[in-house]
């Protein structure tokens, strides 16, 4: 069984009172579980928080202990269209995501796998739960079945029926303004913003799941960069999250520390825009604070890509912000 909200693709749908449901239901809990952490204080939903669009409202994540990360946190509003994970992309489903916020130090702490199964298999819900779901009995839950209840639930956070939506996909002119149809116009041309945000014929992700670089966190760490990438290139793989999230030099490589390329140095993956209105401050490392900010950094972006300034009129600027306020859903920040 699926389901196609109005400016998005089909979705399956679980059937009521199955095991699928069973282990989104489990995910839900683990996600606000804040004994998955090594002081307890810290759950998924400190930083994605579902009054903030699952944001933090934060330049960079924050986490045990108040640690402060690298890099800005991302909405899980539609995550599960996404085809990589983390703003490098050095994961590539949710289920394989789920487990590094755990046991990083600078986030939920967890001493290791062990630590994070004691909690999970001394629960007796989550025992209960996990038999019906997984026909797994207590001392075989394992870190599998956690972060596939994770990723199960992780892709039920979906919401569209945005103004843009309703007006594009839904043929009902009245849903935006003029402001705003002319703001439409102009991120499909001559901004040239849907290049890399991308509409289609049936439904908008507004991205395109590639890598980009705008310059932005290199100009403060340009003389280090060499430095950073001799410690990606000799540290071994399953330390790269922990080193990413501790140095902020090697944060601002982006992609490079996935493919080791130079070209991919400071390119970060293309981040939807659905609901940008609500998750400031913006870029992988938070640095912008408003989307007018935003808006100036992709314009400058775009001139050196085409080797000649974009320039947007004040009006112009106005009516491509009065449209990205219209990729607000009205549902994105009540989630229960």
């Amino acid at each position: 069984m699926s389901y196609t909200p109005v400016g998005l693709p089909p979705i399956d749908a679980a059937p009521a009172n199955s095991p699928h449901e069973t282990a989104v239901s489990i995910g839900r809990r683990l996600f606000f579980d804040k004994r998955m952490s090594a002081d307890g204080m810290i759950s998924c939903a400190s930083c994605h928080k579902p009054d903030k669009a699952f944001t933090d409202g934060l330049a960079v994540a924050e986490g045990i202990h108040g640690q402060l990360g690298t890099r800005n946190t991302p909405s899980l509003w539609n995550v599960g269209f996404e085809t990589s994970e983390f703003w490098d992309g050095r994961r590539l489903s949710l289920e394989q995501q789920a487990a590094d916020p755990l046991m990083n130090p600078r986030e939920h702490g967890l001493r290791d796998t062990r630590a994070l199964l004691d909690i999970v298999r001394r629960d007796e819900v989550y025992r209960k739960d996990f038999y019906r779901a997984f026909r797994t009995k207590p001392d075989a839950i394992d870190l599998n079945s956690i972060v596939t209840a994770i990723a199960a639930f992780e892709r039920t956070l979906v919401v569209a029926d945005s103004p843009f939506d309703r007006y594009l996909y839904g043929n009902d002119r009245a849903a935006l303004s003029s402001a705003a149809v002319r703001g439409l116009q102009l991120f499909r041309g001559r901004a040239q913003c849907a290049a890399c945000h991308v509409i289609g014929a049936k439904f908008a992700l507004l991205t395109d799941h590639l890598y980009h670089s705008q310059g932005v966190g290199l100009r403060d760490t340009e003389h280090h960069l060499g430095a950073a990438a001799t410690r990606v290139f000799n540290s071994p793989a399953d330390s790269l999250d922990r080193l990413i999230e501790e140095d902020s030099d090697v944060a601002a490589l982006g992609r490079f520390v996935v493919t080791k390329q130079p070209r991919d140095i400071g390119k970060f993956k293309t981040p939807s825009l659905r609901n940008v209105a609500l998750t400031a401050p913006y870029m992988h490392d938070g640095s912008v604070k408003t989307l007018a900010g935003a808006l100036d950094v992709e314009a400058y972006y775009r001139g050196q890509e085409a080797n000649r300034p974009l320039i947007l009129t004040p009006r112009e600027k106005s009516d491509l912000i009065e449209f990205l306020n219209s990729l607000t859903s009205s549902a994105a920040t009540q989630y229960h």
